[in-house]
C-alpha cells in the first residue's frame, strides 16, 4: 500500500542531489566521461587535459594541428557534448 507521503528511489535521489547541488557536477562528470564517445579514440588520445569552470570547458591537446583543427570547431563540440548528456552544461569551449 502506497502512502501519500511515500516517494521513488529516483525522485528522492534527484532531490538529494538538488539540495546539495551535486546535480550540476554530476552532469559535468558524465561530459568529460563521454569526451572519447564524441570526440573519437584519436582527438581522445591527443587530450591531455579536461576541466570544466563556470560553464567553460577548458580543453589541452598535445598537437598544435589537432588544436587549430578543434578550435574550427569549438561550437560543434560544444552542441555535441550537452546533446550527450542532454543538458547545457557547458556554454563555451577554450581549446589549449
Amino acid at each position: 500500500m502506497k502512502r501519500s507521503n511515500d516517494i521513488s528511489l529516483g525522485d528522492a535521489i534527484r532531490d538529494f542531489l538538488s539540495s546539495y547541488h551535486l546535480d550540476e557536477k554530476l552532469l559535468e562528470k558524465q561530459l568529460m566521461l563521454s569526451w572519447e564517445k564524441v570526440m573519437g579514440k584519436m582527438v581522445s588520445q591527443h587530450t591531455t587535459r579536461l576541466n570544466i569552470s563556470k560553464k567553460v570547458l577548458y580543453i589541452k591537446v598535445d598537437s598544435a594541428a589537432l588544436r587549430n583543427e578543434l578550435s574550427f570547431a569549438k561550437e560543434n563540440i560544444r552542441k555535441a557534448l550537452n546533446s550527450e548528456v542532454k543538458s547545457e552544461v557547458i556554454r563555451e569551449v577554450v581549446i589549449n
